[in-house]
C-alpha cells in the first residue's frame, strides 16, 4: 500500500495560468504543461475591444489539458483610459524601440491602468483557494509595447506583497513564473514551438478585422476574424515570426 507520505511526494504542484489567447500566454501554459504543473487557466473579459481572444483562451485551455479554466468578468470599461477599453483610435503604424527605457518612453495608450495588478490578483486569490505553488505570466520586458506593468522590478514586487498578504501557508514562498521575461519575441516563437504551441489557436492583435470571407476551419478559433497587421501586438508579432524565420500561421487583413 503506498504510504500518505508517498502520495504527497509524488503529488503534482499545482500553478495558476494567466490565460489571455496570445502567444505569449499560450506558450505559459505550455511550458506549465510540459513541467508536469497541474493546471488552472484564468481568462479575463474586462471589456476589452479584442474580445475574440476569448475564444482562443477557452480552446487553448483544452488543448493544453487545463485542469479548469474561470473566466471572469470585470469590466473595466467603465473606468476606461484605454484605447482597448474605451472609444478612443488603437494607434497604427506605430515604431517601438525596446531598447528605450520604459520609464522615459511614452506609454501607448493600449496600457490598460494596472490591468496586471488586477489580473494578478484574481489568480493569487484562486491560487490561494487551491493552494497552488505558482502563477504563471506571460510579460515581457524586451520586444514589449513599454507596459509598466511588465517590468521585473514590478512582477518582484507584487510577489512579495503576495506573500505577505495571505494566509494560506503554502503561498508564503508562491512564486510568480515570468518564463518569457527575458526572451525576444523570436526566442518566444521558437520556445512555443519546443513546448508544441499550435500559434493558429492564437490571437494577439488589439483591433481585430471582421473577414466574412475567410472560411470556417477547425483550425481556427474564430475564423471570421482577422488581425489588423499594423498595429503594436501585430507589429511584434509579426517582427517575432520574421526573425524566427517561420511563417505566422494566422491570417492578417
Amino acid at each position: 500500500m503506498i504510504q500518505s507520505t508517498e502520495i504527497l511526494n509524488n503529488a503534482r504542484k499545482r500553478a495558476v495560468i494567466l490565460l489571455s489567447g496570445g502567444m505569449d500566454s499560450a506558450t505559459c501554459l505550455a511550458i506549465a504543461a510540459k513541467d508536469n504543473y497541474e493546471c488552472y487557466a484564468i481568462s479575463f473579459n474586462y471589456g476589452q475591444r479584442h474580445e475574440v481572444e476569448l475564444a482562443c483562451a477557452k480552446r487553448l485551455a483544452y488543448v493544453y489539458g487545463a485542469i479548469k479554466h474561470l473566466v471572469i468578468d470585470v469590466d473595466m470599461r467603465r473606468i476606461g483610459g484605454s484605447a482597448l477599453t474605451a472609444d478612443i483610435d488603437v494607434p497604427k503604424h506605430r515604431a517601438i524601440d525596446p531598447a528605450v527605457d520604459v520609464q522615459a518612453a511614452d506609454i501607448p495608450i493600449t496600457y490598460v491602468p494596472a490591468r496586471n495588478t488586477v489580473f494578478l490578483s484574481f489568480a493569487l486569490s484562486w491560487a490561494e483557494t487551491l493552494k497552488a505553488s505558482d502563477i504563471f505570466i506571460g510579460v515581457n520586458a524586451l520586444d514589449y509595447s513599454g507596459y509598466p506593468d511588465c517590468r521585473p522590478e514590478y512582477i518582484a514586487a507584487f510577489e512579495q506583497m503576495a506573500r505577505l498578504a495571505t494566509a494560506e501557508p503554502a503561498l508564503k514562498s508562491l512564486n510568480i513564473q515570468t518564463p518569457l521575461a527575458t526572451m525576444r519575441k523570436k526566442d518566444i516563437v521558437n520556445e512555443g514551438l519546443r513546448v508544441g504551441v499550435d500559434f493558429r489557436l492564437t490571437h494577439t492583435c488589439y483591433d481585430p478585422v471582421e473577414s466574412p470571407e475567410v472560411e470556417n476551419s477547425e483550425d481556427s478559433a474564430s475564423p471570421t476574424v482577422m488581425a489588423c497587421g499594423t498595429c503594436d501586438a501585430c507589429s511584434l508579432r509579426q517582427k517575432g515570426f520574421l526573425e524566427a524565420g517561420i511563417d505566422d500561421p494566422i491570417a492578417y487583413a
